[in-house]
């Protein structure tokens, strides 16, 4: 990528947010919080229209790999206190100012729900610029343009933005599969997740990866069963049922790409396998599968696992 990288560009909203600011970016359009700002607040209004530029440069870097990405006018808003004066401007009437040309647009209150939560379109392209910026920088490069190809291949005949950003961690999962080996793909997603913004600290990295694809919509819910060890104590197994996911094929079985890199952000040194890709009660939208760390076994199945 030409110029600042996504991860910097995130770190460097990070550094300007702080917990108790009065200040959120929201699209002046539509209301919703555009990623990567998501729950951020800032101190004052310049912080704030500094941090709307960050994240129209993010947001405008992402489009090198998909120019679907949905546009946001980014605009600033200010939070007042609930204590505020009757008469006075609330939350629901005080002018939300434009960071770049001026506008002021009164906006609702926010929404604290959208607040915290990342939208799947934006999940996606999180993780697929962090996945080429990788490829970029790698001795894989010819990798990119084979996702690329595949991707605006299946694009032509997709229009809704959910369906795309789907298609587009498939294309590359089918390239990564194709082009390197367990090992490679482990360097290249391992990279990406450090990548990502970090995760807080929590002693059940699966349980937390699951819980955090499940809040993006990627699936409705899914179970976790811990399998009776059958090898050394070194190796533990689980039995992950997945609902209503979008990314599992009867006839070529589950991509598993956005599961091994929210693990590796959560347990960067786990050695990772997933197998045993099995359809329940002849459903081509639930899925069983076993994952597996061993410190004695090659990661596995970290794109992709064919259906048994």
């Amino acid at each position: 990528m030409i110029g600042t990288t996504l991860g910097d560009i995130r770190q460097h909203l990070e550094a300007l947010a702080e917990e108790t600011g009065r200040y959120y970016l929201v699209c002046g359009r539509t209301g919703e919080r555009p990623s990567p700002a998501i729950g951020l607040r800032f101190e004052n209004r310049p912080t704030a229209r500094a941090a709307a530029r960050a994240t129209e440069q993010y947001r405008a870097a992402l489009r090198r790999y998909d120019p679907q990405l949905p546009r946001y006018d980014v605009i600033v808003c200010e939070k007042t206190d609930s204590s505020t004066p009757s008469g006075s401007e609330t939350a629901s009437t005080v002018p939300a100012r434009d960071a770049t040309a001026g506008r002021e647009t009164p906006l609702p209150p926010p929404d604290d729900r959208s607040a915290s939560e990342e939208s799947l379109v934006d999940f996606c392209h999180a993780i697929a610029g962090a996945v080429f910026e990788t490829v970029a920088e790698s001795s894989h490069q010819s990798v990119e343009r084979a996702i690329m190809d595949t991707y605006l291949e299946i694009a032509e005949t997709i229009e809704t933005p959910d369906e795309l950003c789907l298609r587009l961690l498939e294309s590359m999962a089918i390239e990564l599969e194709r082009r390197l080996d367990s090992e490679a793909q482990a360097a290249v997603l391992t990279a990406a997740a450090e990548r990502l913004s970090s995760p807080p600290a929590d002693d059940d990295p699966l349980e937390f990866a699951l819980s955090r694809l499940q809040s993006v919509t990627l699936f409705d819910s899914y179970t976790l069963e811990r399998n009776a060890l059958e090898k050394e104590v070194q190796t533990r197994s689980w039995t992950v049922t997945l609902s209503a996911y979008p990314l599992g094929r009867a006839e070529t079985g589950v991509v598993t790409l956005p599961l091994a890199i929210e693990l590796f952000r959560h347990a960067p040194e786990s050695p990772i396998s997933i197998s045993r890709a099995e359809p329940i009660d002849g459903s081509s939208s639930t899925w069983e599968l076993v994952l597996q760390t061993s410190t004695d076994e090659r990661p596995s199945g970290l794109v992709s696992v064919p259906s048994d």
